[in-house]
């Protein structure tokens, strides 16, 4: 069998979560490659070189040529670019990219707002050239409660339950949990402020240690069909430990409380199992910190496709979208998570605060992008 050879990317943009694309090549030679860096300015360049290990240039134009340092005779160029570059800018490198028929793989999310959106879609949706780089469907548990799903255990979908995530994460997971499409969408939500400490932020501890005022929103989207999705979220729950990941699927056929899976299985029998992680290097393991598989009842539903990189779930979910990626622009699957399903989620989390904003429900159409 042949070897495939790694996904070669470049990364527009030198962030916070740009590192992670450049991290998960570094830690998976064998698998990424990571072929050079935009950054703005020349010293911020030399620090992207000397802490990230990557040549950088200033231009997409270089980073497309592969006129990169060390790059020698021989052009090093990428097969598709991530942009890790704040909203406003976003929408112009993508159509720059694809304005030169490169593959993209953007950050979430595609575009700042409805307007945005809408452009940026009548631009570059047709070329089919674009990937939106939505994290929360690739988690491994979310996988797992996907194979659930997708298995028929709990019958139909019918509501997700989610307060882990926020507004267009929140609402990707929700969707991609149900199977559900992108039509119009009814919401309503309501903003409340109440005391919570946060002992922990992006950056570490923050030593607090009295309560402040934090915002949460509590939301429903009726998706149509039967199908709804409940959002309730508080300001840096993301970090915050007081503040834990609540996920409830519900279908005709039983329900997935987190790891715990309740189901019909005939008109006398109705049984619970859990949703079990494998995670080697704990105690007495020697085989490493690692993921190895989730499973429910004998039957593994995810399988870590990385092992032996000793990768964090969020830097697995990166790797699952670049390797997905990179197995699309090949020919060999599927689009990970086309523009049309980035730019509804995103529709969907400013119908969100809109709501919230206002009181009243926001009910959005089908757009341009729903049957692409």
């Amino acid at each position: 069998m042949t070897q495939q050879q790694p996904v070669r990317f470049g990364v527009v943009g030198s962030g916070w979560r740009a590192e992670f694309f450049v991290r998960v090549a570094r830690l998976l030679p064998d698998r990424f490659r990571c072929v050079g860096v935009v950054t703005r300015t020349t010293e911020r360049g030399a620090q992207v070189e000397a802490a990230w290990g990557v040549p950088t240039v200033r231009t997409v134009e270089e980073l497309l040529t592969g006129a990169v340092p060390g790059a020698g005779a021989a052009p090093d160029r990428p097969e598709l670019v991530v942009t890790a570059t704040p909203w406003p800018v976003t929408p112009d490198v993508v159509r720059e990219l694809v304005d030169a028929s490169v593959p993209v793989l953007a950050e979430t999310p595609p575009a700042p707002d409805v307007d945005g959106l809408r452009a940026l879609w009548a631009d570059v949706g047709a070329s089919g050239l674009v990937q939106v780089a939505e994290h929360s469907p690739s988690m491994p548990a979310h996988r797992a409660r996907r194979a659930v799903v997708e298995a028929g255990t709990i019958g139909e979908p019918t509501s997700v339950q989610i307060s882990s995530t926020h507004l267009y994460h929140a609402v990707g997971l929700g969707r991609y949990l149900l199977g559900s499409g992108r039509g119009p969408v009814t919401v309503r939500a309501q903003a409340f402020t109440t005391p919570l400490i946060d002992p922990v932020g992006r950056f570490g501890p923050t030593g607090a240690t009295a309560p402040e005022a934090r915002r949460s929103i509590l939301a429903t989207l009726d998706l149509g069909d039967g199908r709804t999705i409940l959002y309730d979220f508080t300001d840096n729950q993301w970090y915050n430990p007081l503040r834990g990941n609540r996920i409830v699927v519900r279908g005709t056929h039983g329900e997935i409380v987190d790891d715990t899976v309740t189901r019909w299985v005939d008109e006398r029998t109705v049984v619970t199992s859990r949703i079990e992680r494998r995670q080697t290097g704990i105690e007495q393991n020697l085989e490493g910190f690692d993921l190895d598989h989730l499973s429910l009842d004998g039957r593994v539903l995810h399988r870590n496709p990385f092992a032996g990189a000793r990768l964090a779930d969020d830097d697995l979910v990166v790797a699952h979208l670049l390797a997905d990626t990179g197995a699309w622009l090949r020919g060999d699957a599927p689009p990970p998570y086309p523009l049309a399903d980035g730019t509804q989620d995103h529709l969907l989390g400013l119908a969100i605060e809109e709501a919230a904003r206002t009181g009243e429900p926001v009910t959005t159409v089908a757009e341009a992008w729903a049957d692409a």
